[in-house]
């Protein structure tokens, strides 16, 4: 089975944006969640390229992650029958020691700025670049699924503050 082993941290700073690519906004609907962390997504490139992925966890931070192309018209109706969605601008990172990419999330959700980083192993050895803030990967809230349900703007304000998107920061 295709497996996902991904680590996620917040971003200080704007020193990613010296390694990131060109940007690729993002859509991505939510169509299923079960309590046990089974999820359904549709994602849409604006390129029109998209995606139907199926995720569920496996052991530690791995996920099982498979994902199937999507007719361009599909992926809108899927878009317009998601209970859940958000919107994001990916960049792919020229960095070493795994796939990096940074989101920048809109809406409910802005102004956070995530680092992903798809890893080999769990044990990987990995060396974090300086504007690799709090590691969030084992808190589930910062999940995309997550997101999607209840973005960040829903959060009680003592929360936002504490990560530095409150208005009392």
């Amino acid at each position: 089975m295709p497996l996902e082993i991904e680590r996620r941290f917040l971003v200080t700073g704007q020193g990613w944006r010296a390694f990131a690519g060109t940007p690729q906004p993002l859509r991505q609907g939510y169509l299923a969640a079960s309590k046990d962390g089974v999820t359904v997504r549709m994602r849409l490139r604006a390129d029109g390229e998209a995606w139907l992925t199926l995720k569920a966890p496996a052991s530690g931070i791995a996920r099982h992650e498979f994902e199937y192309p999507l007719p361009t018209t599909d992926a809108e109706a899927l878009w317009d029958l998601a209970p859940h969605r958000l919107i994001k601008t990916r960049y792919f990172l020229a960095l070493s020691g795994g796939e990096w990419v940074v989101d920048c999330f809109e809406g409910d959700n802005a102004p956070l700025v995530l680092a992903e980083v798809e890893l080999d192993t769990a044990d990987a050895p990995l060396e974090l670049p300086p504007w690799c803030g709090q590691e969030v990967t084992s808190d589930g809230r910062w999940s995309n699924a997550a997101l999607a349900v209840a973005p960040i703007a829903a959060w009680p304000e003592e929360v936002r503050c504490r990560y530095g998107f409150g208005s009392h920061q």
